[in-house]
C-alpha cells in the first residue's frame, strides 16, 4: 500500500472511531462522559480533517 493510500486509511479509522465516540455520546446518561466522548470525538474529527488537506497536498505531517 502506498503511504498515500495508508494515510487515507488512517483518515477513515479516525472519522470511525469519532463517529462511534458520538453514538457512544448520545447514548451516555452522565453529562460529564458525554461531554468527554464529544470533546474526544471532535478532536478527532478534526485531526482527520487536517491530516486529510495535508494528504491532498501531497505533503508529508511529518
Amino acid at each position: 500500500m502506498s503511504v498515500s493510500g495508508e494515510s487515507r486509511g488512517r483518515v477513515q479509522q479516525m472519522r470511525n472511531k469519532a463517529q462511534e465516540l458520538n453514538e457512544a455520546a448520545q447514548r451516555s446518561t452522565d453529562p460529564e462522559e458525554r461531554r468527554r466522548l464529544q470533546d474526544k470525538a471532535r478532536r478527532l474529527q478534526e485531526q482527520s480533517e487536517q491530516e486529510s488537506r495535508i494528504d491532498d497536498r501531497g505533503m508529508d505531517p511529518m
